[in-house]
C-alpha cells in the first residue's frame, strides 16, 4: 500500500508544480520521469532485500525505456519531478529529499576519489538545473537551487543558489550576494559575474591610484 501511496503522491506533486500537466492520467501515461521513479521504487525494494542482480536488471530496463539512469541503491523521497529527464544520472549512494526537481541532463554522481558514501544528498525542495553536475558526498541544503550546467563540488547551504564552474553561491535566502545590476533572471550568467568581480577590483585599484596621486601632490 505504501508503494501505491507514494506513486499517488508523486503524481499529485507533479500536477501542482508542472503547468504542462493537465491530468493524473496524462502524467502516469506520458511522463518518462514518473515511469523512471516507479521502476526505481521496485528496483530499490529488491536492492534493500539483497537481490542485487534483479535490482540492476530492473534499473537497466528502466534506463532503456526512459533514458534516465537511477541506481537501485539511491534513496528517493516523495514528490520527485524529473522534468523531460533524458540523460539524468543518479548514483548508488545518492539521497534525494521530498519535492525535488531534476531537469534533463543533470548528474548526481561521484568524483571517483571516495569509497562508501560517494554521491550527494539533496534536502527537500531542491532544484537541479539542466546539465548540472553535483559530484561528491556532500549535502545540498533544503530549498537550494543549482543553475543549468553548473558543476557543484562542495556543500550548498539551504536556500542558496549555486552557479558556475566550479559552482559558487550567488544568492542566499533570496538575496543576491554580489552584482545586483547584472542579475537578469535571478540566476546570473557566470561570465557576467566574473566580469563584475573584475570591475570591482578595477574600481578599487583606481581609488588607490587617486589616493597616491593626491599624496604626491602634497
Amino acid at each position: 500500500m505504501s508503494f501505491i501511496r507514494n506513486i499517488k503522491e508523486d503524481i499529485q506533486s507533479i500536477k501542482e508544480r508542472d503547468p504542462a500537466a493537465h491530468s493524473g492520467l496524462e502524467i502516469i501515461l506520458t511522463y518518462s520521469g514518473v515511469h523512471a521513479v516507479i521502476w526505481h521504487r521496485v528496483a530499490h525494494w529488491f536492492y534493500k532485500n539483497n537481490h542485487l542482480t534483479i535490482a540492476r536488471v530492473i534499473s537497466q530496463i528502466s534506463r532503456f525505456f526512459t533514458g534516465i539512469e537511477i541506481h537501485p541503491g539511491a534513496k528517493i523521497g516523495k514528490g520527485l519531478l524529473i522534468d523531460h529527464g533524458s540523460g539524468v544520472v543518479i548514483g548508488e549512494t545518492a539521497e534525494i529529499g521530498n519535492n525535488c526537481i531534476l531537469y534533463q541532463g543533470c548528474t548526481l554522481g561521484g568524483t571517483g576519489k571516495e569509497t562508501g558514501k560517494r554521491h550527494p544528498t539533496l534536502g527537500d525542495n531542491v532544484l537541479i538545473g539542466c546539465g548540472a553536475k553535483v559530484l561528491g558526498p556532500f549535502t545540498v541544503g533544503d530549498g537550494a537551487k543549482v543553475a543549468a550546467n553548473a558543476v557543484v563540488l562542495e556543500t550548498v547551504p539551504p536556500n542558496c543558489t549555486a552557479v558556475g564552474v566550479p559552482a559558487r553561491i550567488v544568492r542566499r535566502n533570496g538575496k543576491r550576494t554580489a552584482c545586483d545590476d547584472l542579475d537578469q533572471i535571478h540566476i546570473p550568467d557566470p561570465v557576467a559575474q566574473e566580469l563584475c568581480q573584475y570591475r570591482f577590483r578595477l574600481e578599487k585599484l583606481e581609488r588607490k591610484l587617486l589616493e597616491l596621486e593626491k599624496i604626491e601632490r602634497k
